[in-house]
């Protein structure tokens, strides 16, 4: 089943795995300082942070069809905002997480309002260009730190929380994903979400029949550069700090890797493939100092498999299921 025959929300689980998935990421960092692995506690953190930062490209690519080469620079923008702030005394995550929202969606409006006058192969390298100058823009600025970035010495401040704690912030960051998602869903599903899936698929007839093309991919746009601004905010602060390679081409190289890996156009898509990716990196680095390459060649095994991505093949097991019954 490719990804654009499957529902807005392929991969949803059901109620009872929904709640077992819920569960289990409750308990997870209860589980890891329990065993003495609190190493293992950030890496979930992380692996959240980059998936909400790879459902956010997602809604662009995925369900909107723009093939965006820049979103590492939402990412940053998200992360040099919540740290800039950070070191000038704004310590209340009520501001500092919202501005950097702010900063990143206006970013993500002012190259989308540019770049989708074109498409195709223009609009990749526009998107791309504009996320060089932002990282050329961030080495050369000193009050952004130049090539060694910004440093933390603390994490935000959220009244009854010690997020210095690596289990409180994982659960900040656990509730700040959830509610992210959870707009992410009423998106999707919607009006919006339907045109805009519509769209990718037949811009032309879209616009023939009356749909302001333009306006709605601009707006997929906005919102999916804010969503990564969102995840840049909680990054710098999982890592104390930002450095000018969040915003390179490489990073958004490695969102899109994460998008295809998942499914693009699957809900779960995102998610799925930031859990693959940053798990096999985390195993194979600790075996071998050629990691990159075997990880490499893994991702392309998977692929094969997989072109439509992982959460594809539940629908092709089902497939394959039925006609084994019918026979």
């Amino acid at each position: 089943m490719r990804p654009a025959d499957t529902p807005l929300t392929a991969g949803l689980p059901g109620g009872w795995t929904a709640l077992a998935v819920v569960v289990g990421l409750a308990l997870y960092p209860l589980l890891m300082r329990g065993i003495g692995a609190d190493f293992y506690i950030t890496l979930g953190a992380r692996i959240l942070i980059l998936a909400l930062a790879a459902s956010a490209l997602n809604l662009a690519l995925g369900y909107g069809g723009m093939i965006s080469l820049g979103h590492a620079a939402f990412l940053g923008t998200g992360a040099y905002t919540v740290a800039f702030l950070m070191n000038q005394g704004v310590q209340a995550a009520w501001l500092a997480v919202p501005a950097g929202v702010a900063v990143a969606a206006l970013a993500a409006f002012l190259i989308g309002a540019a770049s989708l006058r074109t498409s195709g192969v223009y609009f990749i390298m526009i998107t791309l260009a504009f996320a060089q100058l932002l990282y050329l823009l961030t080495v050369s600025l000193p009050v952004l730190g130049g090539d060694d970035g910004l440093q933390l010495t603390t994490r935000l401040n959220v009244p009854g929380l010690s997020l210095g704690d690596d289990v409180a912030f994982y659960y900040f960051v656990l509730f700040i994903a959830g509610l992210a998602f959870a707009l992410l869903y009423r998106l999707v599903a919607s009006r919006f979400g339907r045109a805009l899936v519509a769209i990718r698929e037949n811009e032309r007839r879209m616009a023939a029949i009356g749909y302001p093309v333009y306006r709605l991919k601009l707006m997929a746009f906005t919102l999916s550069g804010g969503l990564a601004g969102l995840a840049g905010a909680l990054l710098a602060n999982l890592s104390l700090g930002v450095t000018p390679h969040t915003l390179t081409w490489h990073q958004s190289g490695l969102l899109m890797v994460m998008v295809i890996l998942g499914g693009s156009g699957y809900f779960w898509g995102g998610v799925a493939g930031a859990a693959i990716f940053l798990l096999l990196e985390e195993v194979i680095s600790s075996h071998t100092e050629h990691w990159n390459l075997v990880l490499g060649a893994l991702l392309l095994l998977i692929v094969m498999v997989a072109p439509n991505g992982v959460m594809s093949l539940r629908g092709r097991i089902a497939a394959a299921l039925r006609r084994g019954g019918a026979q």
